[in-house]
């Protein structure tokens, strides 16, 4: 992994302590031109009362992935980014092992993007389909 990448990981696992993020146990792993990737271990913190990955833990992957990756692929000093919408096909269910949540990008405008974010497990299988769109306000 070359430098840069290591540091654009580095720092979204960095912001992330001491929120949900971090009590969901999610984990930026991999960037790249237009995407980002994060994982979520699936144990019974994340499971609904019958034992399945919780959609709501899904949505919350989704949307903490698609915001950091508006963040990355925006200027985030010039920028802060806020989630205004977020929709979720969940199509199958997990309870054990992790899920991957892939951030893409379907359009960047100056002030709204949206992004397809893909749920899977650990062989590639999808969980759930998310769409989040976010918004860019200037810092002031």
């Amino acid at each position: 992994m070359n430098e840069h990448k290591e540091k654009i990981l580095s720092v979204c696992n960095e912001i992330c302590k001491g929120t949900m993020m971090e009590t969901l146990d999610i984990t930026f792993i991999d960037v790249g031109e237009n995407f980002l990737l994060a994982k979520m271990p699936v144990t019974p913190k994340v499971h609904q009362p019958d034992g399945v990955l919780h959609g709501g833990a899904s949505v919350a992957l989704a949307e903490s992935v698609g915001s950091a990756a508006s963040y990355i692929f925006l200027d985030g000093k010039e920028f802060f980014v806020r989630g205004i919408e977020i929709a979720a096909n969940h199509v199958k269910s997990i309870r054990e092992g992790f899920v991957y949540a892939k951030a893409s990008i379907l359009h960047k405008g100056r002030t709204t993007q949206l992004w397809e974010i893909k749920i899977t497990d650990g062989e590639g299988q999808l969980i759930s389909n998310c769409k989040l769109t976010t918004i860019a306000l200037p810092r002031k």
